[in-house]
């Protein structure tokens, strides 16, 4: 006879064994979308933090550019006042100023000239170079400002970019840990599903580029097939999928942008999918994803980390948001 204890032991093993027996099997298109879903989440990580990348480096060199001017500007200020101070010196020991002008001087040279001036105690010259001064002391003052502003902006910037890169990297774990997590068949079977879309050989069919510029980045996209993704990269040797069309299109003398928010607002509307031509810039999933169009509805792209630039059917990627003719 089963004591109460026992009793309840035995239920409860029987409610694990019923859970266990009845928790569904996943199959590998299902596993294949939840981590596609993920990879779809790090590229959107992935664009922001690109676009936080572009923007410090952009103020960076601003920064640099005024800390230059501000420079040159301080050491025209300086010089200048340096004059100034020399002849309102030579003037104040000659005892040339009129004495009501005298009974107005500071201890600083430069004070003294403010007042002189107003008195039309100073030549010509002297006017002109204070006038300059002043003029070039607006100037510092303002640079100094935009500077100090720059700076403050670049600061949030920098902090914006290591918040998208915390994202970035907690996103693309929770990818790995999926992958993890299925057993040495199933990560098989969700490779072999990943890589039955691609291509290593580019067949484009009768499909030609749309332009010179097209066929040219085109050209320099398929140079790069084999290279690793690496989420921020643009180039030579490594690229995320955005860093890829641009240095692509750079090649061609053409600049598109660093992320897929500026890349969707370059050329011009394809309308259809049939309309596309080779070189067209293809986006994916909520303007997340980006790729070249390759002919033979297959896209050149960088995919995401874990992989390399490839070809790949564009049916195998997610929904098609814009795509752009350039």
């Amino acid at each position: 006879m089963l004591t109460a204890a026992a009793a309840t032991t035995v239920a409860l093993a029987a409610t694990a064994t019923q859970s266990a027996q009845a928790a569904p099997t996943q199959t590998t298109a299902q596993l294949k979308a939840q981590i596609d879903k993920l990879n779809q989440d790090a590229d959107a990580a992935v664009q922001k933090y690109d676009a936080a990348q572009s923007q410090q480096q952009t103020l960076q060199k601003q920064v640099t550019t005024l800390q230059d001017q501000v420079a040159r500007q301080q050491a025209s200020v300086t010089a200048k006042s340096a004059v100034l101070g020399q002849v309102a010196s030579a003037e104040y020991r000659s005892g040339s100023i009129d004495p009501s002008v005298q009974l107005m001087l500071s201890a600083n040279p430069t004070e003294y000239l403010n007042q002189a001036s107003t008195m039309g105690q100073v030549t010509d010259s002297q006017a002109a170079l204070l006038d300059q001064l002043r003029s070039d002391q607006k100037t510092l003052d303002r640079e100094k400002a935009d500077a100090e502003g720059k700076l403050k902006q670049l600061d949030a910037t920098s902090k914006q970019l290591s918040a998208s890169k915390a994202d970035v990297q907690k996103k693309l774990a929770a990818a790995k840990a999926k992958l993890a997590s299925l057993t040495a068949s199933q990560r098989a079977a969700v490779t072999h599903a990943e890589n039955s879309g691609s291509s290593s050989s580019y067949h484009p069919g009768s499909v030609k580029a749309g332009s010179a510029a097209e066929a040219t980045a085109f050209a320099a996209a398929q140079t790069k097939l084999g290279d690793p993704y690496v989420y921020g990269a643009t180039g030579p040797n490594s690229f995320d999928c955005s860093g890829l069309m641009q240095w692509a299109y750079a090649q061609a003398g053409v600049s598109i942008g660093r992320t897929t928010y500026d890349q969707v607002d370059v050329g011009t509307a394809v309308a259809s999918t049939a309309d596309l031509q080779v070189g067209d810039l293809v986006f994916f999933n909520n303007d997340s994803h980006v790729g070249m169009y390759a002919g033979g509805g297959e896209i050149l792209h960088a995919p995401h980390t874990g992989t390399v630039v490839k070809y790949e059917k564009m049916s195998e990627i997610g929904s098609i948001y814009a795509m752009r003719h350039l």
